[in-house]
């Protein structure tokens, strides 16, 4: 089997009716993250904005993965990373086709968020994040929609593999 028919398989089995819904989920996760990335990227002015005592928006523009890590100037090392992100999220659809139900359903989570930061990656060359949770002088890493439903998919997949048998 060559390569065009084997990705011609996959396509039909992505595209199956049972994994519609989940497809229109994954896609419904990348909107919402892209509507709430454009709205800081079009109205920040430099200043945070506090919603409470707990939450500001502030736009950082990350460069490296999740929380920051591996943060570099260095194209090359860049340019490496985002491709181990593609091949994870090539990896976490592979498995989402092959999986049941219930995991495709955690898998679009994860799935829906990774676009949405990749999608900034290859179009910014940085990822927007602007969710400033914060209690006194303690402030967690700045965050975006995409890591929030990337960390809950994650948190349900390891969950379950804890508590749930197939």
């Amino acid at each position: 089997m060559n390569f065009l028919q084997s990705i011609k398989i996959f396509k039909n089995h992505l595209l199956k009716n049972e994994n519609i819904f989940f497809l229109i989920f994954v896609l419904i996760i990348f909107f919402l993250d892209r509507l709430s990335k454009l709205q800081i990227i079009n109205n920040h002015n430099d200043v945070p904005y506090y919603v409470n005592a707990y939450v500001n928006f502030d736009l950082i523009w990350n460069i490296g993965i999740g929380f920051g890590l591996l943060s570099t100037n260095s194209s090359l090392l860049y340019n490496i990373v985002s491709i181990f992100i593609l091949i994870v999220i090539l990896l976490l659809i592979y498995y989402f086709t092959t999986s049941n139900k219930i995991d495709k359903f955690i898998y679009s989570i994860i799935i829906g968020g990774a676009l949405g930061n990749f999608y900034d990656r290859i179009t910014y060359n940085a990822v927007p994040d602007f969710v400033d949770l914060h209690y006194g002088n303690f402030h967690w890493f700045t965050f975006n929609v995409a890591d929030i439903f990337i960390s809950v998919g994650i948190l349900i997949f390891i969950i379950r593999s804890f508590f749930v048998r197939n």
